[in-house]
């Protein structure tokens, strides 16, 4: 009876408050996952067989388990990110993910013939970064309620994970 209710009420919370923050990982992710999403079922005492039943006879809960399972990955990558790039054709915004703030350094080439995404064009700009064809610019922002959410904002435009070499080159230049 106890764990009637607990599925009971664990079913009304999910179809009623739970909405993903981030986004829901991919397939692929998923089965990358796999061990840590058996992991997860059993922190929510979810058996195998329990889980092959979720999946048949109630894919709506299995649908949102996986749901939960890919916030809480989000959560933590979200959480230890450090540098995000965003590059194309003519520019770069390289991100420094600071504990109380972001910090964009932002590149943008005035050579119409350059593309930043490909290697003639970033040889290109390693060779002419002082010329008067590039322009820089420096900011800073706080972040909102949810640092999290304002780090997976920028990947959803785009941005991609970085380790921040090129922020790092950047950031000794313009000293």
């Amino acid at each position: 009876m106890a764990l009637f209710l607990f599925r009971f009420f664990k079913e009304i919370q999910t179809n009623y408050f739970c909405t993903m923050k981030y986004k829901r990982l991919s397939k692929e992710q998923l089965e990358e996952l796999h061990p840590e999403f058996i992991n997860f079922l059993a922190t929510q005492s979810i058996t195998a067989e329990e889980w092959k039943t979720l999946k048949t006879e109630k894919p709506e809960v299995a649908e949102e388990e996986i749901d939960v399972f890919s916030d809480l990955i989000w959560e933590g990558v979200l959480s230890k990110v450090e540098y995000l790039e965003n590059i194309s054709e003519r520019h770069m915004h390289l991100f420094h993910l600071t504990e109380k703030e972001m910090k964009l350094l932002s590149v943008k080439v005035m050579n119409p013939e350059i593309d930043l995404r490909t290697k003639v064009g970033f040889d290109w700009f390693k060779r002419n970064f002082q010329s008067d064809f590039v322009e820089y610019l420096t900011a800073s922002k706080a972040y909102g309620a949810d640092k999290n959410v304002d780090k997976f904002e920028l990947i959803k435009q785009g941005a991609a994970i970085t380790k921040g070499d090129l922020y790092k080159w950047f950031d000794q230049i313009m000293e």
